[in-house]
């Protein structure tokens, strides 16, 4: 029985032998690939981690000095944050809050410069949209009234439609067209929320322009001739 039973451990010893010399450096390879994959996605996951805390502290510090209106340092910072971590949403946000304080710093190019970078590089539409109408508003009171308007120029996220607007009804009344600014207004006014003070500023601006507010245009339904 004991003679019997070393055959067919025999027989299935061979049988191993002849899989593994057929797929071993298959199963070798896979093996490979898939614990290979699992150690890059947890090294991965780490460095994520890593520059999110990096970052974070890097963005600590923009604020910090944006908040005592030490410029020079903010500046400094803000190189720092775009040259090591320039895609991440931080970087953004460090540059719309560095052309915010050079703005109330009177340092007018220094604001121009963060919000180009930031309309250029930001990944994030809402971060773009805030830069460029912030860049046009600077723009438009240097009274540079074409560049004002190729800043808003192209395509925005919905939710800005009537902020743009109005924008373009601003630099169009500043250059004495009228006609271009009441259109540019009414469409800011159907755009923006009915609820908002915003609005309320939009039906001014057109009551100054000898304009009035556009109505909404009631949609007919047909129901087809009565009798």
């Amino acid at each position: 029985m004991a003679k019997q039973l070393n055959l067919e451990e025999q027989e299935q010893l061979d049988e191993l032998k002849h899989f593994w010399k057929q797929y071993g450096n298959l199963i070798t390879w896979l093996l490979i690939v898939v614990f290979g994959s699992i150690a890059a996605w947890n090294g991965y996951q780490y460095w994520q981690r890593t520059r999110a805390v990096q970052v974070a502290g890097l963005f600590d510090e923009v604020e910090r000095f944006a908040q005592a209106g030490d410029l020079p340092r903010l500046e400094r910072a803000f190189a720092d944050i775009k040259d090591k971590y320039g895609s991440m949403a931080y970087a953004h946000q460090a540059g719309l809050l560095l052309a915010k304080t050079a703005h109330e710093k009177g340092n007018t190019d220094a604001a121009k410069a963060a919000l180009q970078w930031v309309a250029d590089n930001a990944s994030d539409e809402g971060y773009q949209a805030i830069a460029r109408l912030r860049l046009s508003g600077l723009l438009l009171q240097a009274k540079a009234y074409d560049d004002a308007l190729k800043a808003i120029a192209g395509s925005f996220p919905a939710s800005f439609t009537g902020l743009v607007a109005d924008r373009q009804g601003d630099i169009f009344a500043l250059q004495g067209k009228r006609a271009e600014a009441v259109t540019a207004y009414n469409k800011a006014y159907t755009e923006l929320d009915a609820r908002s003070e915003y609005r309320r500023m939009v039906e001014i601006k057109l009551t100054s322009l000898g304009a009035e507010p556009a109505k909404p245009v009631a949609s007919v339904a047909t129901t087809g001739d009565k009798k």
